[in-house]
């Protein structure tokens, strides 16, 4: 870790798998905190790091009893709202606290009650916070546009102000993210709907797409994306979908895409993040142990996590 001072972090996981069309990612939370990376836990590197750790457990989850309305579009609503009214208050207690949150998902429908959480937090302290978010999809369809109904498509365009008003009005505001201090990266596999919101919301020059990364390189646009975020007065939360990554590297998601980053451009990214500082959240989503490969994915995540907190080679 740079310099002296010791990060206040708070390990949380949120099990909640039901958001994603796939089962399994609620495996991930646990996954990752028993896996051993070079014989150690997460949470033993994560000291190693001279980070204060508290690790409070997971979030109770709502589960569904009952399969959704054939053709419902905004699947498990209520299971979803339910979960996230207890997920909010943790996220901004821990921030109140004077903590870091580094959360455990999960599919990428937490990220609704996460940022939710953490926007909360900074509303009562009369600032924005900005957020950079990677994911090899755009995450921006609405109950109208998702061919799917699953939320864990939706959870951007919830953030934004759009969407099932019972996410949208999540702690009494909406929205909870302003358009001018997001950034995107990663982005790969956007389906029509997708692209004319991204349009229709003037957020061209806010998405950083694997395009955008093979010609400028993953530093330049990282950069980019954190000048941005940085905009907010708050500072920024990050949310990291593995699936972001290239299967060859993190084979273990349920949603993957061909031609996503590299091993070590996914870790530079959260290296240089790291060293410019102002990250005030970190969580990482979509790690399915059902679906992975020897292990790998899930290790890489726990990498992952040591690398937004400070991990550095030399």
């Amino acid at each position: 870790m740079n310099g002296n001072a010791k990060k206040n972090v708070s390990l949380v996981g949120i099990p909640l798998g039901y958001g994603a069309g796939q089962t399994g990612s609620e495996l991930g939370v646990e996954a990752m905190r028993a896996s051993r990376i070079r014989g150690k836990l997460l949470y033993e590197h994560i000291v190693e790091l001279g980070c204060e750790l508290t690790d409070l457990g997971n979030i109770e989850i709502t589960k569904p009893t009952a399969a959704p309305e054939t053709g419902s579009r905004t699947r498990y609503l209520a299971e979803m709202k339910a979960t996230f009214e207890v997920a909010v208050p943790a996220i901004r207690s821990i921030l109140d606290g004077g903590s870091m949150p580094v959360i455990l998902g999960g599919d990428h429908s937490i990220a609704i009650g996460t940022f939710s959480g953490v926007a909360s937090h900074f509303k009562e302290q009369g600032q924005d916070a900005g957020l950079i978010w990677f994911d090899a999809h755009a995450d921006i369809t609405t109950p109208e546009t998702s061919p799917s109904g699953n939320i864990h498509g939706m959870p951007l365009s919830i953030l934004l102000g759009e969407g099932p008003a019972d996410l949208v009005n999540l702690a009494g505001f909406a929205p909870k993210l302003k358009p001018q201090f997001l950034a995107h990266v990663g982005g790969r596999d956007l389906d029509a709907g997708e692209r004319r919101r991204v349009e229709e919301l003037g957020l061209r020059d806010n998405f950083f797409t694997m395009s955008d990364i093979d010609k400028r390189g993953m530093m330049a646009c990282v950069e980019d994306a954190i000048a941005i975020a940085s905009r907010a007065s708050g500072g920024y939360a990050v949310t990291f979908d593995i699936d972001m990554i290239d299967p060859r590297f993190a084979p273990g998601s349920g949603t993957l895409v061909r031609g996503g980053a590299t091993y070590r451009e996914a870790h530079l990214a959260l290296e240089i993040i790291a060293e410019h500082g102002g990250m005030r959240s970190f969580e990482i989503v979509e790690v399915n142990p059902l679906l992975d490969q020897s292990n790998i994915t899930v290790e890489l995540a726990c990498e992952l996590i040591l690398s937004a907190l400070g991990k550095t080679i030399l």
